[in-house]
């Protein structure tokens, strides 16, 4: 079942939660539907559209703002699912400084890799061995805790509340 995304009652993100939730939201009237998905829930008496995105009725205050860990989903989504050194389908992550040298597994040294130049680069620098980075690694933007909650596809819906173009 997909996920959706929950605004503040300011139309602030506030959490992605699985679909069958975000309906108990609205059947609880605690949220109302901004965007509905092209799922339908059906009863014996009643058929509800499966949000996309819900907005909270009231407003909910949010007490930090999240650091998010470098997980290997969240990484794979920050680069795209694309080999930070041959731009192919990536499926791994590479600590740019390996561990082995003291390398920290932390945003600014891990990126996503095929499989073939992870282990070509093993516990080497990538100019050690004539690899170069597409693009310098970097912490997730604002809401990069969408990609570690929702995973690799977020819904176009969403976009327009995280501040990002289509």
């Amino acid at each position: 079942m997909p996920s959706a995304l929950v605004l503040n009652s300011t139309y602030e993100p506030v959490s992605v939660v699985s679909a069958r939730r975000a309906v108990v939201l609205v059947l609880n009237n605690k949220a109302s539907v901004v965007a509905s998905g092209a799922d339908c829930l059906r009863s014996e008496r009643r058929s509800i559209e499966v949000p996309s995105v819900v907005r909270l009725i009231r407003y909910v205050k949010v007490p930090h703002h999240r650091r998010v860990p470098p997980t290997r989903r969240a990484i794979l989504a920050r680069d795209g699912h694309l080999c930070q050194y041959c731009d192919a389908p990536a499926e791994s992550i590479d600590h740019v400084l390996p561990r082995s040298r003291g390398g920290a597994h932390e945003w600014e040294n891990v990126v996503a890799s095929c499989r073939r130049c992870n282990l070509r680069k093993a516990d080497r620098l990538p100019h050690e061995i004539g690899l170069d980075l597409s693009r310098p690694p970097k912490p997730p933007w604002r809401f990069g805790w969408v990609y570690a909650s929702a995973g690799p596809s977020v819904d176009p819906h969403w976009l327009q509340f995280l501040g990002v173009s289509a």
